[in-house]
């Protein structure tokens, strides 16, 4: 562990994984009730959710450039502040391909897809959380496993999805567009994974 910092960038972290949450949990209720007409507002919601994430990461940086000492290594926490906002931009990244794409109407499979997506930003939260006292938590290593768990779970949906997809859809428009969309919202489950591991590397790196 480095110097003693006036920064506190735990919570920092966990600031910006609640952009991640609410942009997850935004996305999932417009699954669920979908309407392609209101797509053009919900972008602009969605963008302002990732652009005030990028704000805080920016301000982050900032008080890490300024930063004598810090209680992790300044790679190691641009590496988890870049890992964090991944998460909120794949996301965003849904919406847009479901713009993008004319999707007029919602598949059954994604509702499912979407809800997993949600528990894995909860996931890394509670890990996020646990993180500024992961040599004394007991939970933080739970908290990985479950993100690793639920990124096996959007593996299963993705793949059970696309042969679905492939079976019943013969419209070579429908079959691009949602294999597109489907690729992209395993990402954020993959998005969360791959910062759930950087947590864990920081915590081998210093134990």
């Amino acid at each position: 562990m480095g110097k003693k910092s006036k920064n506190n960038y735990f919570e920092m972290f966990v600031e910006l994984v609640s952009f991640c949450c609410k942009a997850s949990e935004y996305l999932h209720k417009l699954l669920i009730d979908y309407d392609p007409a209101a797509l053009p507002a919900a972008m602009e919601e969605m963008h302002l959710i990732e652009h005030t994430a990028d704000e805080r990461k920016h301000v982050l940086t900032a008080k890490l450039a300024a930063d004598a000492g810090t209680p992790i290594s300044r790679a190691d926490i641009l590496g988890l502040a870049a890992a964090i906002d991944n998460v909120t931009d794949s996301i965003e990244d849904v919406l847009l391909k479901l713009y993008m794409f004319n999707i007029t109407a919602i598949r059954p499979d994604v509702e499912a897809f979407s809800a997993t997506m949600v528990h894995c930003t909860k996931a890394l939260k509670n890990t996020l959380k646990e993180f500024e006292n992961y040599k004394k938590s007991v939970s933080i290593h739970q908290s990985i496993v479950e993100i690793n768990r639920l990124e096996e779970e959007g593996d299963r949906l993705y793949q059970e999805a696309v042969h679905r997809l492939f079976c019943q859809e013969t419209d070579p428009i429908q079959v691009f567009s949602w294999s597109q969309t489907y690729s992209r919202l395993e990402r954020c489950c993959d998005a969360c994974e791959q910062a759930a591991n950087l947590v864990e590397s920081v915590i081998m790196r210093n134990t």
